[in-house]
């Protein structure tokens, strides 16, 4: 039981006849110290009613440590990212979206004084789109989260609440679209792209529109991994196809150490996300010829990668893949400087997620059923059904003769049957 002493005041080094009262109360079990104290009470009851109120506090677990009381957001989330690792890029989305989000406002303020309506009030006026803000409020609740599992404060006052959407002012800001077309990309963009681009950054192109891939898993795409082979039981005989396998990918990000100090931006190689990444993709006939001149000409082990066979750095990817896209000026013959010429526009703002969101438009539009369409964007299906239904050779035939037909009208529509000047695609490589 809390039990109080008086603590007199002091001049000149020696007591005086004025006093405060200081308590004593049990500390909890596993505490570096056995008893706690908190001076400065007027009165000897309201010293005893307030130590009281500590241990009943700590019987119910709801005591916070004096000494956490007072600990600020920022503190505790660089406390929390250093305990809390993830994945490299990951990682670094939510070092750049604390430091620009969410500390200018938050670093100071203590845990116990974060409120749910000053941090809805607050993310309304963020000026970016609103799944930013969402990503920003989620990050805030998951420390939050945290700092009650570590006993700094007894509720997340975050957890379970609605933000606030479309109100006026700066918080209906709304980032202008990459790209000014509705319904996004064509199939005929993606062919058109890979024609001007030329084999080695083409095919590139074209297995992402056409297979789905991420940046990254592109990058990461081995030989030994290509075409390999798919058989399933199908009827009365067997379904084989060729299958690209996905298993890991390069991320590039900014390094940082574990109290978020800048290292460098990296390059590195990594496992695939956890969320259904890790898949096998049938590939349409069409690609899979195009593959086999790729890999026949190829060099190098990862198929998707600069001439030198290193990995593209965004940077220089923009730089080959933007004009191409955008278009570009004739550049004159000068001393040192080849002639160029100019390249008309096919659609500006298109980028590789584009055409991966292409791929799964065009798999809406040819029917592809649930769970093979999630598995092939390398999705994880919501609910209960992932686990009751599942891919058959029936629906994989189908995506594959729906891209067919997708990519032959392309290039009908486009006047073309080759590419690049040198693969007629109605012949089989060896044929």
């Amino acid at each position: 039981m809390a039990h109080a002493t008086k603590r007199y005041k002091m001049r000149n080094g020696k007591p005086t006849k004025q006093f405060t009262w200081r308590v004593l109360y049990r500390a909890p079990e596993g505490h570096a110290q056995e008893w706690l104290s908190e001076s400065g009470f007027p009165t000897k009851k309201l010293a005893e009613d307030w130590g009281d109120a500590q241990e009943r506090a700590i019987r119910e677990g709801t005591w916070i440590d004096p000494e956490k009381v007072n600990t600020t957001f920022g503190q505790f989330a660089r406390t929390f990212m250093a305990s809390r690792k993830k994945r490299g890029a990951t990682g670094s989305r939510r070092w750049d979206r604390l430091e620009n989000d969410i500390l200018p406002r938050w670093d100071g303020v203590p845990l116990r004084k974060v409120s749910w309506f000053d941090v809805d009030s607050w993310q309304q006026t963020m000026p970016c789109e609103d799944v930013s803000r969402g990503h920003a409020v989620s990050l805030m609740s998951t420390i939050m989260t945290g700092a009650v599992d570590a006993g700094y404060v007894t509720v997340n006052p975050l957890f379970g609440r609605r933000r606030t959407k479309e109100t006026a002012g700066d918080a209906g800001w709304v980032k202008p679209p990459k790209i000014q077309r509705d319904g996004g990309p064509r199939p005929e963009d993606a062919v058109l792209l890979a024609e001007r681009l030329g084999p080695a950054v083409g095919m590139h192109v074209l297995a992402t529109a056409f297979g789905g891939m991420r940046w990254g898993e592109g990058l990461g795409l081995h030989r030994d991994n290509t075409l390999l082979t798919r058989r399933q039981p199908w009827g009365a005989g067997e379904f084989v196809c060729p299958i690209l396998r996905i298993k890991e990918e390069f991320a590039e990000y900014q390094e940082r150490d574990e109290n978020g100090n800048k290292k460098g931006y990296v390059l590195r190689l990594e496992p695939t996300k956890n969320d259904g990444s890790t898949r096998d993709v049938d590939v349409p006939p069409f690609l899979t010829t195009l593959l086999r001149y790729h890999l026949a000409d190829w060099p190098h082990s990862r198929i998707f990668a600069t001439a030198s066979g290193v990995p593209w750095r965004r940077g220089n990817w923009s730089r080959t893949f933007r004009p191409a896209a955008d278009g570009r000026e004739e550049r004159e013959k000068r001393q040192g400087v080849a002639h160029r010429a100019a390249w008309a526009p096919i659609l500006p703002g298109l980028d590789m997620r584009a055409l991966r969101a292409l791929h799964d438009t065009m798999q809406s539009e040819i029917g592809v059923k649930e769970p093979l369409a999630f598995e092939a964007a390398g999705h994880k299906r919501p609910g209960i059904k992932r686990h009751y239904q599942k891919p058959t050779p029936g629906m994989r035939a189908k995506r594959l003769e729906g891209l067919e037909d997708v990519f032959w009208r392309a290039m009908g529509n486009l006047g073309m049957s080759t590419l690049w000047g040198r693969v007629d695609l109605r012949k089989h490589p060896g044929s």
